[in-house]
């Protein structure tokens, strides 16, 4: 027989958790069912009920905290690479600051120094051989745009709300803020006592929200803006006085600009996302921003960029295939 997916049951298990309030209450209903429906308390004796009970709560109490503790570790383990990677830039920059006191600073005469930028110009050019040259007219869609292609912007903005600071909208009934994974919805309840999870409403679909208090019309009732996963995206009550509801989207590469279709519409222009980790970017990009940092940090620190040290270690090599010169009244910076 095929072992059971640990996981099968967790929509139906997560939909009822979210009727309870806390665990107690949960495992209350769990218990009365059994007794009322099954004879799972009398039918195999005394303390077999009882004994399978604590039998099945060690074997998940063992696997729990056996993660617990796996999680620990990881944790600690990226922990100390992150202090490793710090050690090792912070030597690296001591090592830099050494070269750069110990490189030799020379003047070439006139001949020299056109020798020199020759073969600077010839690494430069060997470089850039391949790259295409930018089409004046492109440049002038993408850079330059013209007058009236800066108006015919303008007005496609008109009306458009500024995002919230969660690049989202606050509006007289709820608030939501979004990253490019999910939506968070944040609905005041507006009433005089304290709700509990069977007076609420919330009704998540991939195309269609519904939410509200039970015997009363809906605060929010719409189509979405675009699809949405149902199976990840969850709900909670807040101190009994608000729903938070969590949305997860299906295309995660883009920013919406309603909540429902009957919102007003934020200028997605305007949206100031979180910096992407590092991490999370790809090898060509990563490569890209690292050395911008790197050469942001070295000019903090007065050292040369990764293009200076590049441009030494040509100089060196020139100095090295030409040792008919006389180099030792100049200085390279």
């Amino acid at each position: 027989m095929p072992t059971k997916d640990p996981e099968q049951f967790d929509g139906v298990l997560l939909a009822m958790a979210q009727q309870h309030e806390g665990v107690s209450e949960l495992l209350d209903t769990i218990f009365s069912f059994l007794a009322r429906k099954t004879d799972f308390y009398t039918g195999a004796g005394e303390s077999a009920a009882e004994n399978m009970v604590m039998s099945k709560f060690k074997k998940h109490q063992s696997q729990a905290v056996e993660a617990l503790a796996k999680k620990k570790r990881e944790s600690e383990e990226a922990d100390r690479k992150r202090k490793e990677k710090i050690a090792k830039a912070k030597e690296e920059e001591q090592n830099l600051g050494k070269q750069k006191q110990e490189s030799k600073i020379v003047e070439l005469t006139d001949e020299q120094a056109a020798q020199l930028q020759k073969e600077l110009d010839a690494e430069k050019q060997k470089q850039e051989q391949g790259d295409p040259q930018p089409d004046p007219a492109e440049t002038n869609k993408s850079g330059d745009s013209k007058p009236e292609d800066d108006e015919e912007e303008d007005e496609k903005e008109k009306g458009k709300i500024k995002p919230n600071s969660g690049n989202g909208c606050d509006l007289p009934n709820y608030r939501w803020i979004q990253t490019l994974s999910e939506i968070e919805l944040r609905v005041p309840l507006q009433v005089n006592f304290t709700v509990r999870s069977k007076d609420v409403v919330v009704n998540i679909q991939k195309h269609h929200l519904t939410v509200g208090l039970k015997g009363k019309p809906p605060i929010i009732d719409g189509q979405l803006e675009h699809e949405v996963k149902v199976e990840e995206s969850t709900w909670v009550l807040e101190d009994g006085k608000a729903l938070l509801i969590t949305i997860e989207k299906i295309n995660k590469m883009e920013w919406w600009s309603k909540l429902v279709t009957t919102d007003p519409e934020i200028s997605t222009k305007k949206i100031n996302p979180e910096p992407s980790k590092l991490s999370d970017l790809d090898g060509e990009t990563r490569g890209l921003v690292e050395k911008m940092m790197y050469d942001q940090r070295q000019r903090e620190l007065g050292m040369p960029t990764s293009d200076d040290q590049k441009k030494q270690g040509l100089i060196q090599k020139f100095m090295a295939q030409h040792p008919e010169m006389d180099f030792s009244k100049c200085k390279f910076g």
